[in-house]
């Protein structure tokens, strides 16, 4: 990890960049002092030329105005232009690089075309003054249109960087709404499911307290049914309990034919065994769809067969939308004695729709939300022979052990 230090809050490579600055323009003066006009009075404005520079990053303007202020003086003396009045131009430079307003940048360019007029004309030699205007006039512009270029570079750096900044805050704000959204979703199934294992008990709590007396045989049988049934509803509910329960609008789900969504009812809750009819409605929407089952498939509990639905629904749903039309997919279900795996594999081969589908969607979120309820693992990436895949593996519950109930 990278640590940028700083002193007094500024950071400390550009700290120990301006004293490296103030100090050549120190030595310059201090260089000058025997042979210079001015002697060491001039050495002095040279001096505090150089220890303004030192607050030019923060504070640019007031450092352009002391440089020109010493500066004039320096006319004022008439020592001429010396050595050290590359200050000036380190000034000049400053304040158009970090001003906040380029209107302090343009007013110092109108001071420096000012003060090369005056040094131009204090110049001895046999030039003409005009010459040595041009000349210095030539080499402030220069700088001045450094200084705007740097300026404009920087501030389009700093814009980018915010627009990502925003992008990032967005992203992640959606990414929340989309958890909670699927939170949601999975809670209202999850009710269902238990809501069903609750309606099964009394069913066959009822049952046998009638053939309690009738045929025992039957009535055990009714009360080892309502035993599974609760312990099974109890460690659904268990998993409810993890999961934030917000009122959303209906989902909507399946990709159909051109683009078409098949919107399914809000609290309808599909099985596994529906997953045939699943696949012919991606198969008329335009896939080519092959399913493999391998092993013996088990009795899954409800919530559990309802997330294998799901992804399969999901990782056909993505193959549409970017895979497109006539894009292979492969579905294979792998039941083992701990556990069911759910692979979703296309070729990426397909050809784009006419309408694209609406982007933005948050289809591997959610299918990280319903795996995750039951401590499953998802992994999903592009595939180096093209196109992507979805792998998912659930564990399976444990089967419940006999407990003891005390009258």
């Amino acid at each position: 990890m990278t640590v940028d230090r700083t002193i007094l809050g500024r950071p400390l490579r550009g700290v120990a960049f301006d004293v490296f600055v103030s100090g050549a323009v120190v030595l310059v003066g201090l260089a000058g002092v025997v042979n210079q006009p001015g002697g060491w009075w001039a050495t002095l404005v040279g001096v505090g030329m150089a220890v303004a520079l030192l607050f030019r990053r923060a504070h640019p303007s007031a450092v352009a105005a002391v440089v020109a202020g010493l500066a004039l003086v320096q006319v004022i003396a008439g020592w001429g232009p010396l050595a050290f009045d590359i200050a000036v131009l380190i000034a000049l430079y400053s304040v158009v690089k970090y001003a906040d307003r380029l209107r302090d940048g343009v007013l110092a360019g109108v001071a420096a075309a000012v003060g090369v007029v005056l040094a131009a004309l204090q110049t001895d030699g046999a030039l003409a003054w005009w010459a040595s205007a041009l000349y210095f006039g030539l080499v402030t512009g220069a700088v001045w249109l450094v200084g705007l270029n740097v300026r404009t570079r920087r501030l389009y750096v700093v814009s980018l960087e915010e627009r990502a900044a925003t992008l990032e805050r967005e992203r992640e704000a959606e990414a929340r709404a989309a958890v909670a959204g699927e939170r949601a979703r999975i809670a209202r199934e999850l009710h269902d499911v238990v809501a069903h294992s609750m309606a099964v008990m009394i069913v066959q709590a009822d049952g046998a307290r009638f053939m309690i007396d009738r045929d025992p045989a039957t009535a055990r049988e009714a009360v080892r049914v309502v035993a599974d049934t609760g312990r099974q509803a109890l460690e659904e509910m268990r998993r409810l309990v993890g999961v934030l329960r917000e009122p959303s609008p209906p989902e909507t789900v399946a990709a159909g034919p051109d683009g078409a969504r098949v919107v399914e009812p809000e609290h309808r809750r599909p099985a596994l065994a529906e997953l045939p009819a699943l696949l012919d409605r991606f198969s008329d929407a335009g896939l080519r769809v092959r399913r493999t089952v391998s092993g013996e498939p088990a009795h899954l509990p409800p919530g559990l067969e309802l997330t294998v639905y799901r992804v399969v629904q999901e990782g056909l749903t993505n193959a549409l939308k970017h895979a497109g039309v006539g894009a292979t997919v492969e579905v294979t279900l792998d039941h083992t004695a701990d556990a069911v795996a759910v692979r979703v594999v296309d070729d990426g081969r397909g050809r784009p729709p006419v309408r694209p589908a609406p982007s933005g969607g948050h289809g591997l979120v959610g299918m990280r939300e319903r795996v995750g309820v039951y401590d499953g693992r998802l992994t999903a990436g592009p595939r180096l022979a093209g196109g992507w895949q979805v792998e998912v593996r659930l564990p399976l519950p444990s089967t419940p052990t006999a407990e003891a109930v005390a009258a």
